[in-house]
């Protein structure tokens, strides 16, 4: 899923500023005068004046810092960009040419708000007044009047995003679920995340014990010849302490996971996977009455950030991904030995682009830590598919029946379902994003040329099984489990 190329580039070249900055330790000094660097003028560059897209850019540093876009702080990982919302249209029903201007006005009749008025060859719809209560459009006969939505309300599977008096939008951080899907349909690139680049990079130049972990999706992102082991080696040269694949993790929750669907089934209680921090968000803040029916086992990050720390209490981990709830779940889920913090790949390539490397192509594939069904765990399907397999490795199947819900949609359905009791299926494994991870709102690629790549990266995977990749894990030295 992809944002404009030019709204791409504004943002890389704002966190690569930062990043260059943070390695040189002047970015407090000097982060007032990136706007002039990157808009000198004195002609715009893509907004009516060089003022607003200095502004643009300000507002986008103040996120690469890790704050919110305005001095007050709502406390959401996802922020709206005000300067640049301030372009879209804000109004939301719209009167098409389909108009008679019929004798009965039977929109400005309906509306309660003074809001449309007659026109000489349509009716018209003031912006400023209108509530969008939608009763014009249930009233004209010829049906002309058009609801529209903005590409992110649009986007938005849970209805947080709404308008203030001025037309810009507005998140609802009590039903926000920081699945991210808002910030790359916007087209005017007026939704972001708060990045933490700024700690990562003063971790790496305190010399501090700093780990890095990829997420399973990143395979196929980069092209087919960008393995774990290009990671492994463009991360050591950055500074970090060492690198391991999430897949590993996602053989390690497979297996929690495996002893809790096992029980649940005989005990006849259903239960939900853990794994997707957006789909947990979207049980606690639109289907709390089943926040007792997710699974404890911790997800995949947390996994090997727990392990890693079990080594090494000091260390700092980072998880890379095309995640952004990722963020959430580091950040706002009260998880004890999670990562400290998560980077999109938009985020760690500014990183990397501000100290010149770059992902090395590799021949050998030699470099693995996860089973197959590990490096799968970011498709659609493939955490059941693992759950299942640790289950038949641990000779304890179960006759387990699984919705297995891709895209939001999807997981809100099954969850209303399971709500009211109508859930036909035992289990529910939860991807808010279409595909899984690989899908998700900071991917790389295309999706098509990711899993094109990704195939034939996984194809070179030896077949181990879940259970014999853990036996050369210490698994005593940590819990699976949140608590």
């Amino acid at each position: 899923m992809f944002a404009d190329e030019g709204v791409i580039k504004i943002k890389h070249d704002v966190l690569r500023r930062v990043a260059e900055l943070a390695f040189e330790g002047t970015l407090d000094e000097e982060k007032e005068y990136i706007a002039e660097e990157l808009i000198p003028g004195p002609r715009a560059q893509f907004r009516c004046c060089i003022y607003k897209e200095r502004e643009i850019i300000r507002e986008r540093v103040r996120l690469a810092e890790g704050k919110s876009t305005r001095m007050s702080d709502d406390g959401n990982l996802i922020q709206v960009i005000h300067a640049a919302c301030e372009d879209c249209p804000i109004s939301s029903f719209v009167v098409t040419d389909n108009c008679q201007n019929c004798i009965g006005k039977a929109c400005i009749n309906a509306c309660n708000f003074g809001a449309i008025r007659a026109g000489t060859h349509r009716s018209h719809i003031d912006a400023s007044k209108c509530k969008e209560c939608g009763k014009c459009a249930q009233a004209c006969p010829y049906h002309a009047i058009a609801a529209l939505k903005r590409p992110c309300k649009f986007a938005c599977p849970v209805g947080a995003i709404t308008y203030d008096e001025n037309g810009i939008s507005v998140i609802d951080e009590e039903k926000c679920i920081r699945c991210g899907l808002c910030i790359h349909r916007c087209p005017f690139g007026a939704i972001g995340s708060k990045s933490y680049i700024v700690p990562v990079i003063n971790a790496l130049r305190e010399g501090k014990k700093v780990y890095a972990m990829a997420a399973p999706a990143t395979e196929g992102q980069f092209g087919e010849k960008i393995t774990m082991n290009s990671w492994k080696k463009a991360m050591k040269k950055l500074g970090f302490e060492d690198f391991i694949e999430v897949g590993l993790g996602g053989d390690l929750t497979a297996a929690a996971e495996a002893e809790e669907w096992a029980e649940a089934y005989r005990e006849g209680k259903k239960m939900t996977t853990s794994c997707c921090p957006a789909f947990v968000n979207m049980i606690r803040r639109h289907f709390p009455e089943l926040s007792e029916n997710i699974s404890t086992s911790v997800s995949p990050m947390c996994a090997v950030s727990r392990m890693i720390k079990a080594k090494e209490p000091d260390a700092l981990c980072v998880f890379i991904g095309p995640c952004i709830s990722k963020k959430s779940e580091a950040m706002e889920f009260d998880i004890e030995g999670n990562a400290d913090y998560v980077l999109t790949y938009s985020e760690i390539r500014a990183i990397m682009s501000a100290k010149n490397i770059e992902l090395e192509e590799d021949e050998a594939y030699d470099y693995q830590e996860s089973s197959i069904f590990g490096k799968r765990f970011s498709q659609s399907g493939g955490v059941t598919a693992a759950v299942l397999q640790s289950l038949k490795e641990a000779e304890d199947e179960i006759d387990a029946k699984i919705n297995v819900c891709n895209g939001a949609a999807e997981c809100k359905k099954a969850l209303t379902l399971m709500k009211f009791g109508r859930l036909p299926e035992d289990f529910i494994e939860g991807m808010v994003c279409e595909g899984g991870c690989i899908g998700g709102p900071s991917s790389f690629r295309d999706k098509i040329l990711s899993n094109k790549d990704r195939e034939a990266l996984l194809k070179q995977a030896d077949e181990r099984g879940i259970h014999e990749n853990l036996s050369n894990y210490d698994l005593e030295s940590f819990s699976m489990h949140r608590g």
